[in-house]
């Protein structure tokens, strides 16, 4: 199998169970039937724009090149950062894109990832974007109208709790599970005069309260690493080893980890 790597593939099964598969091109490769068995993955040192499919001697933004990287909104930094949009300046890289993807609805969430944190992402995106980030549970607590709004809320949330993930902390073990309903009723009320700013400001219906159901999310592992040893193509080409288990965009190897994401656009051979 030869092709250049995607963010894995991720989808809950009716057990709550992440089924994984890696993505090299045009190719799928179902990773849960192989915990316990022997992988390996050669970076054949080519690595290719993920949006234009030029070769580029580095990757930026998780795999495009230096000119799509400049040049592409979803690469500005305001998509890390969406209170700093910039849309009402007329100063955009892509209106249009901007249209279809932050003037959309967005949740702010709370999960269980290293601890409880406070994230955001697109109505479509859940429990993808809690699943990427190896939570073991996810609450949706406020819809609201744009990926702005999501922004300055969650700016308040990041006031009193965690909005990172201590990725090697994760990757040691589950956190233990929390109440994320009581959780949420003890932070909003903190916040209550910046939701009624925001209200104010974006109009009466761009946040809305959300009644729903704590996700419980459940990876497949054997074995947790005592100690975490990140494999890194740009240092050793090959990345070998038994594959132990699977959570976020982390493959868990009896030799190390290696998160596929950041390799985005990395041309690899995977044997097994």
């Amino acid at each position: 199998m030869l092709g250049t790597l995607k963010k894995l593939r991720a989808h809950l099964d009716e057990a709550h169970q992440v089924q994984y598969q890696l993505v090299a091109g045009d190719e799928l490769l179902a990773l849960n039937p192989l915990i316990g068995k022997p992988l390996t993955l050669t970076h054949t040192g080519n690595i290719f724009c993920c949006h234009c499919g030029k070769k580029t001697k580095k990757s930026y933004s998780q795999g495009h090149c230096f000119v799509c990287m400049q040049q592409l909104a979803s690469c500005d930094m305001c998509m890390m950062k969406p209170e700093t949009c910039h849309f009402d300046q007329g100063t955009c890289r892509e209106p249009q894109w901007a249209q279809s993807h932050c003037f959309v609805p967005h949740y702010v969430y709370l999960s269980n990832t290293s601890g409880i944190k406070v994230g955001i992402t697109r109505h479509t995106q859940l429990p993808t974007r809690w699943i990427d980030q190896g939570a073991t549970q996810g609450l949706a607590i406020l819809k609201v109208a744009t990926r702005q709004i999501s922004g300055l809320v969650e700016v308040e949330l990041a006031k009193l709790i965690n909005d990172k993930t201590q990725w090697q902390t994760m990757l040691k073990g589950h956190a233990a599970d929390i109440d994320l309903h009581a959780k949420a009723a003890e932070l909003l009320p903190h916040i209550e005069a910046k939701l009624h700013e925001i209200g104010m400001q974006k109009g009466d219906y761009s946040i809305e309260r959300v009644q729903s159901e704590i996700q419980a999310i459940h990876y497949p592992i054997t074995v947790f690493p005592q100690k975490i040893t990140s494999h890194n193509f740009d240092k050793q080409p090959v990345v070998s080893g038994i594959l132990q288990g699977i959570k976020g965009q982390y493959l868990l190897l009896d030799t190390g980890v290696i998160n596929i994401r950041k390799f985005s656009a990395y041309e690899v051979h995977v044997t097994r």
